[in-house]
């Protein structure tokens, strides 16, 4: 592939637990596509161990090597939930995945309740997590920390501040992957330097504005995991859970998005004077959505690793860059491929506010 026609682009990751196999998908498709290089990768919780796997596959293998190391992880995350995963897939669900959000729940039902009742530090008091020793088995962290082919930054929360930390390259090791992937019901909250952190997902899933300070490409690609919209209002326990579950994980990225639409408002609008206009960074926005692709998925399959599983959410990643690449690769460089108000934020929020007498 002529380096010339190539593109570069940023990525920014969502966290969704296993669903994280469809960003997999959705990487492997690109890397196999082979016209765009990745600047730049923020990532939280799940995303985080795609960011980390790609940044360890390319230091040694170039885009070869990153589709090794991700398929080597999502191995390692299929034995380590064949051993710890507190939902099983029935085994009617491995020939009818429809009936996933259905089987899967019973037992994420359970686990739900259980964790409703006793905190981590009750029944896990020796904090054994099994993400720890999975990650070490596929990524060598001390050679990661030197990679210069990609700028990485994995997004944590600080529990007691309630604010976003990003950890870049030189800073991550296996705790701080752990830190971004730590659902507090489930992990003890993971110490770094002193300071205690959960899931990267609360306040940055991911986090965007490393990408609009620390990178040169304007192009940000969101890969999503978590459904922005759905069509039908939750009536059942465990719809409602699902919901909120994804509206919770989309809360800040929403938030960022809202700050971009802003900006660049203000920039084509020219709003700005001449002289801070060059200060600003006009972001092009795109977006790789799983709402579609995930649709038929709960919050309970989540939690479910098992090789099929897996290699499906793989295969509909895959599809769903497939049709993303031949619909918007010409935008890349040149514009956004979505229109943020429209596409991410309150219809109408435009308008004026109503006033009130």
């Amino acid at each position: 592939m002529d380096k010339q026609k190539k593109k570069t682009v940023n990525l920014a990751l969502q966290g969704g637990g296993t669903h994280g196999a469809f960003a997999w998908g959705v990487l492997d498709r690109i890397l196999e596509d082979g016209r765009i290089d990745i600047e730049g990768i923020s990532a939280t919780s799940a995303g985080s161990l795609n960011a980390v796997a790609y940044g360890w596959g390319a230091m040694n293998g170039g885009p070869e090597g990153a589709r090794q190391a991700l398929e080597d992880l999502w191995r390692e995350v299929s034995k380590a939930g064949a051993l710890y995963s507190p939902v099983r897939q029935w085994p009617m669900e491995k020939s009818w995945l429809g009936a996933a959000p259905a089987l899967s729940g019973l037992t994420f039902g359970i686990f739900s309740t259980w964790t409703r009742v006793f905190s981590p530090y009750q029944f896990n008091p020796l904090d054994i997590n099994p993400l720890r020793d999975m990650l070490c088995n596929c990524i060598d962290f001390d050679e990661l920390v030197r990679c210069d082919c990609v700028d990485l930054f994995i997004s944590a929360t600080n529990v007691c501040t309630g604010q976003v930390r990003v950890f870049r390259n030189e800073e991550i090791t296996p705790e701080v992957v752990l830190a971004s992937s730590c659902l507090p019901n489930l992990f003890q909250a993971v110490e770094i330097d002193g300071e205690h952190y959960w899931d990267g997902g609360y306040m940055g899933n991911p986090s965007l504005f490393p990408l609009f300070y620390y990178t040169r490409s304007r192009d940000i690609v969101i890969v999503h995991i978590n459904p922005i919209e759905r069509d039908d209002v939750p009536r059942t326990a465990m719809d409602i859970e699902n919901r909120l579950n994804e509206i919770t994980f989309n809360a800040s990225l929403l938030k960022e998005l809202r700050a971009i639409a802003f900006v660049v408002k203000l920039l084509e609008e020219k709003w700005i004077r001449d002289e801070y206009r060059e200060k600003l960074k006009h972001v092009l926005v795109h977006s790789v959505r799983a709402d579609e692709a995930l649709k038929d998925l709960g919050v309970a399959t989540k939690f479910v690793s098992n090789w099929e599983f897996l290699t499906n959410l793989r295969d509909r990643g895959r599809e769903t860059a497939e049709r993303w690449l031949a619909e918007n690769f010409d935008c890349l460089g040149h514009r956004s491929s979505v229109d943020v108000r429209m596409e991410y934020l309150q219809r109408g929020e435009d308008r004026p506010l109503a006033r009130t007498t």
